[in-house]
């Protein structure tokens, strides 16, 4: 009997952010993700491994790592902006 198991990463789009790039300094728009990678068995994702949250500059493409509180604050201030 042949068992295939490994990991999967999936990366989120969560939102779009405008501010200075610790990189090039240019206020410009970031994206931040979300990249879950999970466990696999027969190609099917069953459980996730770790999650992390990262910030991408579209000036320069430099990336900064995030804590989840940090993404989750930029998440709720986001939702707060919509709803005004």
């Amino acid at each position: 009997m042949i068992i295939l198991f490994g990991t999967r990463a999936s990366i989120v789009n969560l939102l779009v952010v405008t501010f200075v790039c610790n990189f090039c300094g240019q206020n410009v728009r970031q994206q931040v993700y979300k990249r879950v990678n999970r466990f696999t068995v027969f190609f099917i994702p069953l459980f996730p491994l770790s999650t992390k949250h990262f910030v991408t500059c579209s000036n320069c493409g430099g990336t900064t790592a995030l804590t989840p509180e940090q993404a989750n604050n930029a998440l709720s201030r986001a939702g707060q902006q919509g709803a005004i």
